[in-house]
């Protein structure tokens, strides 16, 4: 297996939802890849990062009265003896049981903007800042150097199925530093990056189609619509222009994202 490949199979790899075969060659990849075991070693502490910083939402009184009836109702767990070790056997019933309130309790207490396609829509965003986090943490955010975007751009040529339609080289104010391969969600990405003074821009071209484009918050770049968002801390830029997806990313405010913005749609 080649690198690009181990690398996107490391999220399901470090959750352990892989078959057996497959986790034995990434497994075997990771102890001869120094650059292959950095990356799952970033991937782990991203993952945690995030899993800590995930918003909690509490339960109602009356969700808590009920989960704690339905614990009461449940018929008692039968404990059964095997090859020396307790083991306990929970009847199928309260196990649906339980199941299905859990299911409620995540539909009562989670916010209004995250259920049905708002809640897609908020996944982009997430996709986009977690994506540039995992840029901003990476050892080695750059697979080809700016020697200006006639050098970075057609690097991307047979690395994609797709030709990035970029064409703002930088300036004074923004100054490309690079590109790399990505992924945004379940697709490849070409990656630029910019630098505003000591901060760290990441752009990230895909294919359009098959996304749940967000609706909301919509501003102009010109000619075409974008999506404004703020998430973590993070300033994001959503839009569309043809069959590509566009989404920029940076801790820098808004308005300086759209700045940049307008000179990347520019013609």
């Amino acid at each position: 297996m080649e690198c690009i490949d181990i690398r996107d199979q490391l999220l399901a790899y470090q959750r352990g939802q892989l078959a057996r075969e497959l986790r034995d060659q990434i497994t075997a990849h990771l102890e001869g890849c120094p650059g292959c075991r950095q990356t799952a070693l970033l991937e782990s502490e991203l993952s945690t990062l995030l899993e800590q910083r995930l918003p909690r939402h509490p339960v109602s009184p009356e969700l808590g009265r009920r989960l704690a009836e339905g614990v009461r109702a449940a018929p008692a767990a039968r404990p059964t003896v095997g090859r020396g070790a307790l083991r306990i056997a929970v009847p199928i019933s309260s196990a649906v049981a339980a199941a299905a309130l859990v299911l409620l309790a995540v539909r009562i207490t989670q916010p209004t903007f995250l259920r049905g396609p708002s809640a897609d829509s908020a996944t982009m965003v997430d996709e986009g800042v977690n994506d540039h986090l995992r840029v901003v943490t990476s050892a080695h955010p750059l697979d080809i150097e700016s020697g200006g975007i006639h050098q970075v751009k057609p690097w991307f040529t047979g690395r994609l199925d797709f030709a990035p339609r970029v064409s703002f080289a930088g300036d004074d104010e923004f100054q490309l530093a690079g590109g790399s391969i990505g992924y945004f969600r379940d697709r490849k990405a070409a990656t630029f990056i910019f630098k505003r003074r000591l901060h760290t821009v990441s752009l990230f071209v895909f294919r359009a189609e098959g996304l749940p484009w967000p609706a909301l918050d919509v501003t102009k770049l010109g000619p075409l619509k974008a999506t404004a968002r703020v998430s973590r801390g993070f300033s994001v830029l959503l839009w569309r222009e043809g069959e590509l997806g566009y989404c920029v990313v940076s801790d820098i405010d808004v308005a300086e994202l759209e700045r940049l913005a307008q000179k990347i749609v520019a013609p």
